[in-house]
């Protein structure tokens, strides 16, 4: 669905990542994992453009987007929730879900989207009048990750979903993002909690100073010497 070809990406004279391969296929969950500044974020806005690419191919369901325009995405099945959440803080909690349906495909189909999102988080039908800066920290990630649903993307790119989050919050985000893939649709996400990343995911990336250094299945990285080491202290 989604395979990144030796991309380099370079602000001024600091480069980020370094010659990165990266897929995601259908029905999947990836996690891209690192410290800080390994490059997890650059990872998600490279694909969309938000990052300035010098080198390399993206493609997207066999079509080539490396050039493709970033308000384009959406229209082509493709949504990214940045991290911390990014809202209207005056708007209204609908005002902003509705802003995620604006290209035309999602806005022939946004009452029916709408409604879905809702039963997805059905919080958002009870505060639909409140303003998004009166919500707490993960009333307001889960307002930002129905907004990107509006846009009825195919693969779901989610920038830091559980920063910030509580235990229960961050169970509760898993929750929404197993359900979504169980439904089809495609997760590409990043994280800093390993083991609870891996434990969502079918495949994952680990990144160092913008380079891939592991990769694999889930299940099969958790029990990776390199893993084990450096974040479990083994």
């Amino acid at each position: 669905m989604l395979e990144m070809r030796e991309v380099d990406v370079v602000y001024g004279d600091f480069q980020v990542l370094w010659k990165v391969n990266l897929t995601v296929n259908a029905g999947e969950i990836v996690c891209v994992l690192g410290p800080n500044g390994a490059g997890k974020s650059t990872v998600l806005n490279a694909v969309t453009g938000l990052a300035p690419r010098r080198d390399g191919k993206i493609f997207f369901e066999g079509q080539d987007i490396s050039e493709v325009p970033t308000h384009d995405m959406a229209r082509r099945g493709i949504a990214l929730v940045l991290e911390r959440h990014r809202l209207f803080p005056s708007l209204t909690v609908r005002q902003n879900l509705l802003l995620g349906g604006y290209n035309a495909e999602a806005r022939e189909r946004r009452a029916e989207t709408l409604e879905w999102v809702e039963t997805l988080f059905p919080f958002l039908a009870e505060r639909h009048a409140a303003p998004a800066r009166t919500l707490s920290g993960g009333q307001q990630q889960m307002v930002a990750i129905a907004r990107g649903l509006m846009s009825r993307p195919r693969l779901l790119m989610l920038d830091e979903p559980l920063l910030g989050l509580s235990p229960a919050m961050s169970e509760e985000i898993c929750a929404i993002i197993t359900r979504l893939n169980k439904d089809g649709m495609a997760i590409l996400f990043n994280e800093q909690n390993v083991p609870r990343a891996l434990g969502l995911s079918h495949r994952g990336y680990l990144l160092e100073s913008g380079r891939v250094v592991l990769s694999g299945p889930a299940q099969d990285m958790l029990r990776d010497e390199m893993i084990t080491a450096v974040y479990f202290g083994g």
